[in-house]
């Protein structure tokens, strides 16, 4: 699996990108979003994904973690293939968080492809995944930092709904990063038990 690519911009698509990494060319599929601030010979790091059919061998890039945690959560859908869920997360990150909090089954049904019935799909099947990071209510400095929590815990293997209760329950005397890191992880090592 490919986790990552770094490299140059050669070629630019209406849905996808060849970026050269040490000389080979990949034909990575990317967000509307992103691929219209993208110019040619632009340097890029992208977070990638690689979906393997017997057909088919496809990378698809995300220049956010977050985009590409948001597509994974998409395919996890069943009937959501990875043109509709790249289609989907093209209209960003907290737009779509924000509706399937909200049910917005018109959201889901305004991007091609995607019938009623697949909207309600997602709506049903990520609302406990996603959690609610307006709970948070977070700016400046401090969200960055609540940020890097919430994706270490993800990394260690609780879901997004869990590192957001755990981030919320921290004290405010904690004042490291790696403190508030420790506190979350034995907070939830406790609520499992």
């Amino acid at each position: 699996m490919i986790g990552a690519l770094s490299g140059k911009v050669l070629v630019i698509k209406t849905d996808y990108i060849v970026l050269m990494v040490n000389g080979v060319g990949y034909k990575v599929f990317m967000p509307a979003n992103d691929l219209s601030r993208i110019q040619r010979d632009d340097l890029l790091l992208l977070f990638t994904y690689t979906h393997v059919r017997e057909d088919i061998l496809g990378l698809f890039g995300f220049m956010k973690q977050e985009e590409l945690g948001l597509f994974e959560l998409l395919l996890s859908v069943s009937g959501i293939g990875p043109k509709t869920a790249l289609n989907i997360t093209s209209h960003g990150a907290s737009q779509v968080r924000q509706a399937v909090h909200e049910a917005d089954v018109r959201f889901f049904t305004s991007i091609p492809r995607l019938g009623n019935k697949n909207a309600q799909k997602i709506i049903i099947e990520l609302k406990s995944k996603i959690g609610s990071s307006k709970d948070l209510d977070l700016t400046g400095d401090e969200q960055l930092k609540q940020q890097e929590i919430i994706e270490v815990l993800i990394s260690m293997g609780f879901t997004n709904a869990e590192a957001i209760r755990a981030v919320k329950e921290l004290p405010s005397h904690i004042i490291t990063l790696e403190a508030k890191i420790k506190f979350a992880i034995q907070f939830l090592g406790n609520s499992h038990v």
